[in-house]
Protein backbone atom coordinates (compact mmCIF):
# COMPACT_ATOMS: atom_id res chain seq x y z
CA UNK A 1 0.00 0.00 0.00
CA UNK A 2 0.89 3.75 -0.53
CA UNK A 3 -1.07 6.36 0.29
CA UNK A 4 -1.15 9.43 -1.03
CA UNK A 5 -1.91 12.63 0.41
CA UNK A 6 -5.10 13.36 2.75
CA UNK A 7 -8.27 13.22 0.97
CA UNK A 8 -10.19 14.64 3.87
CA UNK A 9 -11.04 14.81 7.71
CA UNK A 10 -14.33 14.20 9.00
CA UNK A 11 -14.77 15.93 12.27
CA UNK A 12 -18.02 14.87 14.56
CA UNK A 13 -20.20 17.71 16.51
CA UNK A 14 -23.17 18.16 18.24
CA UNK A 15 -22.93 21.84 17.63
CA UNK A 16 -22.40 21.35 13.98
CA UNK A 17 -23.56 25.13 12.91
CA UNK A 18 -21.05 26.66 15.22
CA UNK A 19 -18.64 24.35 13.55
CA UNK A 20 -19.32 25.50 10.67
CA UNK A 21 -19.57 28.82 11.08
CA UNK A 22 -16.32 28.80 12.25
CA UNK A 23 -14.49 27.17 9.85
CA UNK A 24 -16.96 28.96 7.19
CA UNK A 25 -16.62 32.65 8.72
CA UNK A 26 -13.85 32.77 10.52
CA UNK A 27 -11.51 30.65 8.39
CA UNK A 28 -12.69 31.14 5.58
CA UNK A 29 -13.84 28.15 3.98
CA UNK A 30 -16.32 27.45 1.53
CA UNK A 31 -19.55 25.29 2.56
CA UNK A 32 -21.97 23.28 1.14
CA UNK A 33 -24.12 20.95 2.60
CA UNK A 34 -23.44 17.00 1.22
CA UNK A 35 -26.44 16.12 -0.94
CA UNK A 36 -26.67 12.40 -1.31
CA UNK A 37 -29.35 10.41 0.66
CA UNK A 38 -27.37 9.46 2.94
CA UNK A 39 -26.44 13.22 3.84
CA UNK A 40 -27.64 12.80 7.01
CA UNK A 41 -26.91 17.00 7.51
CA UNK A 42 -23.06 16.72 6.34
CA UNK A 43 -21.14 19.20 5.40
CA UNK A 44 -18.51 20.07 3.68
CA UNK A 45 -15.84 22.74 4.88
CA UNK A 46 -13.11 23.55 1.90
CA UNK A 47 -10.41 25.80 1.26
CA UNK A 48 -7.05 25.23 -0.82
CA UNK A 49 -6.48 21.57 -1.15
CA UNK A 50 -8.38 21.18 2.96
CA UNK A 51 -11.30 18.83 3.13
CA UNK A 52 -13.20 18.94 6.12
CA UNK A 53 -16.34 16.62 6.57
CA UNK A 54 -18.50 18.05 9.60
CA UNK A 55 -20.53 15.46 10.52
CA UNK A 56 -23.34 16.01 13.33
CA UNK A 57 -24.35 13.79 15.51
CA UNK A 58 -27.89 13.32 14.30
CA UNK A 59 -26.34 11.63 10.75
CA UNK A 60 -26.41 8.51 12.20
CA UNK A 61 -25.76 6.11 15.48
CA UNK A 62 -21.84 5.71 14.98
CA UNK A 63 -21.35 9.39 14.84
CA UNK A 64 -23.69 9.79 18.44
CA UNK A 65 -21.72 7.28 20.35
CA UNK A 66 -18.18 9.19 18.64
CA UNK A 67 -19.67 12.29 20.10
CA UNK A 68 -20.87 10.36 23.45
CA UNK A 69 -17.19 8.90 24.37
CA UNK A 70 -15.64 11.92 23.68
CA UNK A 71 -17.08 15.33 22.51
CA UNK A 72 -16.98 16.86 19.66
CA UNK A 73 -13.48 15.38 17.75
CA UNK A 74 -12.15 13.99 14.11
CA UNK A 75 -13.15 10.65 13.06
CA UNK A 76 -11.81 9.63 10.32
CA UNK A 77 -8.38 10.65 8.68
CA UNK A 78 -9.22 9.53 5.03
CA UNK A 79 -6.29 8.63 2.62
CA UNK A 80 -6.20 8.91 -1.11
CA UNK A 81 -4.88 5.58 -2.58
CA UNK A 82 -5.25 4.38 -5.99
CA UNK A 83 -6.85 1.26 -5.99
CA UNK A 84 -9.11 0.83 -2.56
CA UNK A 85 -9.81 -2.76 -3.37
CA UNK A 86 -6.11 -3.21 -3.08
CA UNK A 87 -4.91 -1.24 -0.36
CA UNK A 88 -7.50 -2.51 2.32
CA UNK A 89 -6.64 -6.48 1.16
CA UNK A 90 -3.44 -5.68 2.01
CA UNK A 91 -4.35 -3.67 5.30
CA UNK A 92 -5.96 -6.49 6.45
CA UNK A 93 -2.90 -8.94 5.34
CA UNK A 94 -0.71 -7.16 8.08
CA UNK A 95 -2.90 -7.14 10.65
CA UNK A 96 -5.07 -4.26 10.70
CA UNK A 97 -8.86 -4.43 11.31
CA UNK A 98 -11.97 -3.52 8.90
CA UNK A 99 -14.55 -1.31 9.67
CA UNK A 100 -16.50 -1.42 5.88
CA UNK A 101 -15.41 -3.17 3.15
CA UNK A 102 -14.95 -1.83 -0.39
CA UNK A 103 -18.14 0.07 -1.89
CA UNK A 104 -18.88 2.94 -4.45
CA UNK A 105 -19.75 5.90 -2.44
CA UNK A 106 -20.61 9.26 -3.07
CA UNK A 107 -17.79 11.01 -1.65
CA UNK A 108 -18.63 14.91 -0.15
CA UNK A 109 -17.67 16.65 -2.90
CA UNK A 110 -20.67 15.14 -4.97
CA UNK A 111 -17.93 12.59 -7.13
CA UNK A 112 -18.11 9.11 -7.06
CA UNK A 113 -15.43 7.27 -5.44
CA UNK A 114 -14.43 3.36 -4.35
CA UNK A 115 -13.86 3.68 -0.50
CA UNK A 116 -13.19 1.41 2.03
CA UNK A 117 -12.50 1.52 5.73
CA UNK A 118 -10.03 0.55 8.37
CA UNK A 119 -9.20 0.63 12.33
CA UNK A 120 -7.27 3.32 13.67
CA UNK A 121 -6.02 4.06 17.34
CA UNK A 122 -9.00 4.11 19.60
CA UNK A 123 -11.78 5.37 17.79
CA UNK A 124 -10.35 6.81 15.00
CA UNK A 125 -10.60 5.29 11.55
CA UNK A 126 -8.78 5.75 7.77
CA UNK A 127 -11.04 5.36 4.87
CA UNK A 128 -9.15 4.46 1.94
CA UNK A 129 -10.76 6.68 -1.37
CA UNK A 130 -10.32 5.70 -5.06
CA UNK A 131 -11.47 8.99 -6.53
CA UNK A 132 -13.49 7.17 -9.90
CA UNK A 133 -13.55 10.87 -10.87
CA UNK A 134 -11.29 13.76 -10.26
CA UNK A 135 -11.87 15.76 -7.79
CA UNK A 136 -13.38 19.51 -8.36
CA UNK A 137 -10.41 21.92 -8.96
CA UNK A 138 -9.17 23.20 -5.61
CA UNK A 139 -9.10 27.02 -6.25
CA UNK A 140 -6.13 28.94 -4.32
CA UNK A 141 -8.07 32.44 -5.18
CA UNK A 142 -7.87 34.87 -2.08
CA UNK A 143 -7.36 30.99 0.46
CA UNK A 144 -5.37 32.18 3.93
CA UNK A 145 -5.11 28.35 4.29
CA UNK A 146 -3.79 25.56 1.33
CA UNK A 147 -3.08 22.02 2.97
CA UNK A 148 -3.38 19.96 6.14
CA UNK A 149 0.26 19.99 6.76
CA UNK A 150 0.02 17.62 9.78
CA UNK A 151 -1.94 15.59 12.48
CA UNK A 152 -1.03 15.61 15.80
CA UNK A 153 -2.67 12.84 18.13
CA UNK A 154 -2.11 11.81 21.92
CA UNK A 155 -1.59 8.23 22.84
CA UNK A 156 -1.75 6.56 26.30
CA UNK A 157 1.87 6.26 28.33
CA UNK A 158 2.80 3.11 26.53
CA UNK A 159 1.31 3.10 23.50
CA UNK A 160 2.98 5.01 21.15
CA UNK A 161 5.64 2.44 19.97
CA UNK A 162 2.54 0.35 18.99
CA UNK A 163 0.93 3.26 17.73
CA UNK A 164 4.07 4.03 15.17
CA UNK A 165 4.52 0.22 14.17
CA UNK A 166 0.89 -0.11 13.21
CA UNK A 167 1.17 2.72 11.30
CA UNK A 168 4.00 1.79 9.41
CA UNK A 169 3.36 -2.26 9.36
CA UNK A 170 -0.70 -1.83 7.97
CA UNK A 171 -0.01 2.03 5.97
CA UNK A 172 3.84 2.00 5.32
CA UNK A 173 4.70 4.84 6.96
CA UNK A 174 8.29 5.73 7.95
CA UNK A 175 9.90 7.24 11.18
CA UNK A 176 11.29 10.92 10.00
CA UNK A 177 11.48 12.01 13.59
CA UNK A 178 11.68 11.67 17.25
CA UNK A 179 12.36 13.22 20.54
CA UNK A 180 11.67 13.59 24.10
CA UNK A 181 10.18 17.02 25.23
CA UNK A 182 10.36 18.54 28.72
CA UNK A 183 8.62 21.17 29.76
CA UNK A 184 9.37 22.03 33.47
CA UNK A 185 8.34 18.97 35.36
CA UNK A 186 5.96 17.45 32.53
CA UNK A 187 7.63 15.48 29.99
CA UNK A 188 6.43 13.75 26.26
CA UNK A 189 7.75 11.49 23.84
CA UNK A 190 6.68 12.31 20.15
CA UNK A 191 7.57 10.18 16.64
CA UNK A 192 6.57 12.00 13.49
CA UNK A 193 5.40 9.57 10.83
CA UNK A 194 5.05 10.46 7.42
CA UNK A 195 4.07 8.70 3.88
CA UNK A 196 6.60 8.39 0.81
CA UNK A 197 4.83 11.36 -0.48
CA UNK A 198 5.61 13.46 2.00
CA UNK A 199 1.76 14.14 2.24
CA UNK A 200 0.51 12.58 4.84
CA UNK A 201 2.20 13.35 8.54
CA UNK A 202 0.91 12.11 12.15
CA UNK A 203 3.23 13.66 14.87
CA UNK A 204 2.26 10.82 17.84
CA UNK A 205 2.53 12.03 21.56
CA UNK A 206 2.90 9.70 24.86
CA UNK A 207 2.96 11.04 28.15
CA UNK A 208 6.47 10.16 30.02
CA UNK A 209 4.51 9.12 33.58
CA UNK A 210 8.01 9.12 34.96
CA UNK A 211 7.40 13.01 34.89
CA UNK A 212 4.38 14.75 36.32
CA UNK A 213 1.01 14.28 35.32
CA UNK A 214 0.36 17.28 31.80
CA UNK A 215 -1.35 17.60 29.14
CA UNK A 216 -0.94 14.31 27.31
CA UNK A 217 -2.68 12.94 30.24
CA UNK A 218 -5.34 15.20 30.42
CA UNK A 219 -6.07 14.99 26.42
CA UNK A 220 -6.22 11.36 26.99
CA UNK A 221 -8.18 11.58 30.10
CA UNK A 222 -11.02 14.52 28.76
CA UNK A 223 -11.05 12.69 25.57
CA UNK A 224 -11.53 9.28 26.41
CA UNK A 225 -8.69 7.49 24.67
CA UNK A 226 -6.28 8.01 22.18
CA UNK A 227 -7.11 10.63 19.26
CA UNK A 228 -6.18 13.58 17.19
CA UNK A 229 -5.14 16.54 19.35
CA UNK A 230 -4.64 19.76 16.73
CA UNK A 231 -4.86 20.27 12.79
CA UNK A 232 -2.17 21.87 11.26
CA UNK A 233 -3.11 23.92 8.24
CA UNK A 234 -0.48 25.18 6.00
CA UNK A 235 -0.55 29.23 4.81
CA UNK A 236 2.02 30.76 2.53
CA UNK A 237 1.74 33.82 4.68
CA UNK A 238 1.44 33.60 8.24
CA UNK A 239 1.97 37.35 8.65
CA UNK A 240 -1.07 37.91 6.51
CA UNK A 241 -3.49 35.00 7.64
CA UNK A 242 -3.12 35.68 11.21
CA UNK A 243 -4.07 39.38 11.66
CA UNK A 244 -7.15 38.64 8.68
CA UNK A 245 -8.11 35.25 10.96
CA UNK A 246 -8.28 37.40 14.33
CA UNK A 247 -10.45 40.14 12.30
CA UNK A 248 -12.87 37.35 11.88
CA UNK A 249 -12.72 36.58 15.33
CA UNK A 250 -10.55 33.75 15.30
CA UNK A 251 -8.47 33.64 18.60
CA UNK A 252 -5.15 32.30 19.34
CA UNK A 253 -3.16 31.50 22.54
CA UNK A 254 -0.98 34.32 23.65
CA UNK A 255 3.16 33.38 23.93
CA UNK A 256 4.43 33.62 27.38
CA UNK A 257 5.89 37.03 28.45
CA UNK A 258 10.14 35.55 28.26
CA UNK A 259 9.45 33.73 24.88
CA UNK A 260 10.70 36.23 22.28
CA UNK A 261 13.38 37.60 24.60
CA UNK A 262 14.82 34.23 25.16
CA UNK A 263 13.90 33.50 21.23
CA UNK A 264 16.41 36.34 20.26
CA UNK A 265 19.13 34.84 22.58
CA UNK A 266 18.61 31.54 20.98
CA UNK A 267 17.87 32.76 17.00
CA UNK A 268 19.88 35.54 16.89
CA UNK A 269 20.39 35.30 13.03
CA UNK A 270 16.73 35.72 12.93
CA UNK A 271 16.47 38.86 14.84
CA UNK A 272 15.08 40.80 12.03
CA UNK A 273 12.17 38.90 11.66
CA UNK A 274 11.13 38.43 15.72
CA UNK A 275 9.91 41.97 16.23
CA UNK A 276 6.75 41.83 13.74
CA UNK A 277 6.06 38.39 14.96
CA UNK A 278 5.91 39.63 18.61
CA UNK A 279 3.26 41.59 17.34
CA UNK A 280 1.22 38.91 16.62
CA UNK A 281 2.20 36.06 18.88
CA UNK A 282 3.56 34.32 16.24
CA UNK A 283 6.02 31.29 17.51
CA UNK A 284 9.03 30.74 14.91
CA UNK A 285 11.62 28.33 14.87
CA UNK A 286 14.18 26.70 12.82
CA UNK A 287 15.95 23.56 11.52
CA UNK A 288 18.75 22.40 9.31
CA UNK A 289 16.81 23.01 6.16
CA UNK A 290 15.16 26.36 6.90
CA UNK A 291 12.37 27.73 9.55
CA UNK A 292 8.69 27.96 10.46
CA UNK A 293 6.39 30.63 11.56
CA UNK A 294 3.68 28.68 13.94
CA UNK A 295 0.49 30.07 16.20
CA UNK A 296 -2.10 27.88 17.59
CA UNK A 297 -5.89 28.66 18.39
CA UNK A 298 -7.80 28.57 21.41
CA UNK A 299 -9.50 25.13 21.75
CA UNK A 300 -13.25 25.89 21.42
CA UNK A 301 -14.65 22.30 21.94
CA UNK A 302 -16.51 21.10 24.48
CA UNK A 303 -13.71 19.39 26.46
CA UNK A 304 -10.87 21.59 25.60
CA UNK A 305 -9.18 18.44 23.64
CA UNK A 306 -9.65 19.64 19.91
CA UNK A 307 -7.47 23.14 18.42
CA UNK A 308 -5.52 23.94 15.26
CA UNK A 309 -2.55 24.83 14.40
CA UNK A 310 -1.61 27.67 11.22
CA UNK A 311 1.81 27.31 10.10
CA UNK A 312 3.88 28.64 7.57
CA UNK A 313 7.08 27.09 6.49
CA UNK A 314 9.94 28.34 5.15
CA UNK A 315 12.09 25.68 3.54
CA UNK A 316 11.88 23.84 6.91
CA UNK A 317 10.92 20.28 7.62
CA UNK A 318 10.40 19.78 11.25
CA UNK A 319 7.56 20.86 13.29
CA UNK A 320 9.19 23.18 16.28
CA UNK A 321 10.29 21.57 18.47
CA UNK A 322 11.96 24.36 19.79
CA UNK A 323 8.23 26.21 20.30
CA UNK A 324 6.70 23.43 22.49
CA UNK A 325 7.92 24.76 25.65
CA UNK A 326 6.22 27.87 24.66
CA UNK A 327 2.88 26.26 23.03
CA UNK A 328 2.04 24.22 26.49
CA UNK A 329 2.66 27.11 28.95
CA UNK A 330 -0.06 29.36 26.35
CA UNK A 331 -2.22 26.23 26.50
CA UNK A 332 -1.72 25.30 30.21
CA UNK A 333 -2.39 29.13 30.97
CA UNK A 334 -5.74 28.95 28.71
CA UNK A 335 -6.79 25.66 30.66
CA UNK A 336 -6.37 27.44 33.80
CA UNK A 337 -7.50 30.94 33.60
CA UNK A 338 -10.40 29.11 31.36
CA UNK A 339 -11.02 26.38 33.80
CA UNK A 340 -10.61 22.86 32.89
CA UNK A 341 -13.15 21.08 30.59
CA UNK A 342 -16.03 18.72 32.87
CA UNK A 343 -14.68 15.03 32.01
CA UNK A 344 -17.94 13.08 30.62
Amino acid sequence: MDPAGIDHVELCTDQPDRLVAYFRDGMGCTARPVGDPAGGGRVLLAQGDIRLLITPGSADDSAARYIERHGDGVRDIAFGVADAAEAYATALRRGGQSVAAPAVRTLPDGTPGLVAVVAGPGDLVHSLVQRLEPAPPASRDGALLTLIDHVAMCVPAGELAPTVEFYSRVFGLQTIFEEKIEVGDQAMNSIVVQNRHTDITLTLIEPDTSRAPGQIDAFVADHGGPGVQHLAFLTEDITVAVPTLRDRSITFLTAPDSYYPMLAERLPHLEDLISPLRELDVLLDNDHWGHLLQIFTQSRHPRGTLFYEIIERRQARTFGSGNIRALYAAVEHDRLTAGAPDRK
